[in-house]
């Protein structure tokens, strides 16, 4: 009788093959690794630390019994973790070293509601000019790939930008006595985002 291979081992994608002809080698001793990449590694250490610093800030608000704002930040985190493994899928697939750098321990501690969404607006500042510093280290290499890869994040960061800076109105506006009202809001306004179809490849999806 005839048995014919699973749809998923006939489709498997081809980096799949080039991962285990690496693996095999004794892992990357042929692999000229790029500026633009060794940039990327770095990267990816940021975007870690990103993900820690909101489970810190939700974790403050969890104790603060402000499930929404919680849940917002610990949502925030997931994304983080998934841009980082974004960045490791694409080095895997260009056949890239991956190197996941150490991280800084993240600030813990925060006085009140506004404290925490200040630091989350300027952590995003930051993380948009790492991103624009990819970019231009892309375009210097004239590797379109990676500057192509490197658009979704653009888009990305002034979607995060722009709700950091509102939600940080909206608790200016709080007070212990209205807590209720900026709960409302992340209730109304902060769900998860629909999936986006042409975000890149998650390493771990």
């Amino acid at each position: 009788m005839l048995v014919r291979a699973s749809d998923s081992a006939t489709q498997r994608p081809r980096r799949w093959f080039g991962r285990y002809r690496r693996v095999a080698r004794g892992g990357y001793p042929d692999v000229m690794t790029s500026r633009f990449a060794a940039a990327l590694n770095a990267q990816i250490g940021n975007e870690f630390a990103a993900h820690h610093q909101y489970v810190a800030i939700a974790v403050h608000y969890d104790a603060l019994t402000m499930p929404q704002m919680a849940g917002f930040f610990y949502r925030q985190a997931r994304e983080e973790r998934e841009h980082a493994m974004m960045l490791i899928g694409y080095l895997l697939d260009t056949e890239q070293e991956v190197a996941i750098p150490e991280t800084a321990a993240p600030q813990s501690r925060f006085e009140g509601i506004l404290e925490p969404i200040e630091l989350a607006v300027a952590q995003e500042r930051q993380v948009t000019e790492q991103v624009y510093s990819l970019t231009r280290t892309a375009r210097e290499e004239n590797d379109f790939a990676a500057e192509q890869f490197m658009q979704w994040f653009i888009k990305e960061q002034v979607e995060e930008i722009a709700t950091m800076t509102a939600l940080a109105a909206i608790a200016r506006r709080t007070t212990d006595r209205n807590i209720a009202d900026l709960e409302e809001y992340i209730a109304r306004e902060g769900g998860a985002a629909a999936a986006d179809p042409t975000a890149p490849r998650v390493a771990d999806a």
